[in-house]
């Protein structure tokens, strides 16, 4: 069985808290996550190119094992890197003992009202397609709420119509286009290849 396989097969038995279920049969070897990648995401790596993030701060989506989130501190930003599940987020820190990244559990359809407009920098990387179509909506909204300068959206790209079998349910032109709220507004939207790379800024 592939790893996506196994996350369809937990998002199937559990829509709300596959994630945790995810994360602990793979730290039970018993389940492989399909984002455990060994780079930070290639996209997000040239998009950075130049950027100077001290004195900044930058949020992760939806941290998964930490590559994202550890490749920005080492560009200097002061880095709160945040997942629904609590098994996630204790292997992350395992990973990274020393890491100066703040790793925390928390919800996107809920997260602190501190957060709100708090980060200079903040990037979703395919955290809103792993959720269920009518989710999309207030996680989209979720995200732009949290963003105070930048906004980078990473995710797999599909065109309108009928909703495929997820996951993931990649994210359809409109639904690129609906990050633009809360005085966001598109910067530049590109497909390469299969995947979009949005950046939006306020």
């Amino acid at each position: 069985m592939s790893a996506d396989d196994d996350a369809r097969r937990l998002q199937a038995a559990n829509p709300a808290g596959w994630f945790e279920d995810l994360y602990a049969e793979a730290r039970a070897g018993t389940a492989s996550v399909p984002w455990d990648q060994p780079h930070p995401q290639a996209h997000l790596v040239e998009w950075a190119a130049g950027v100077d993030g001290t004195g900044r701060r930058a949020l992760v989506v939806g941290c998964g094992y930490g590559r994202d989130s550890e490749f920005l501190a080492s560009l200097g930003f002061d880095v709160v890197a945040f997942d629904i599940s609590p098994t996630g987020i204790a292997t992350v820190r395992a990973r990274y003992p020393d890491s100066e990244v703040s790793y925390v559990v928390a919800d996107l359809l809920d997260p602190p009202a501190a957060w709100h407009r708090a980060f200079d920098l903040v990037v979703e990387n395919m955290t809103v397609q792993a959720l269920p179509v009518d989710l999309h909506p207030a996680a989209t909204e979720r995200v732009a709420s949290l963003t105070g300068s930048t906004l980078l959206v990473l995710a797999v790209a599909r065109e309108e119509g009928p909703v495929p079998d997820g996951p993931p349910w990649p994210l359809t032109p409109s639904e690129i286009e609906a990050f633009g709220t809360d005085g966001l507004s598109a910067r530049s939207v590109r497909r390469d290849g299969g995947r979009w790379v949005a950046e939006f800024v306020r």
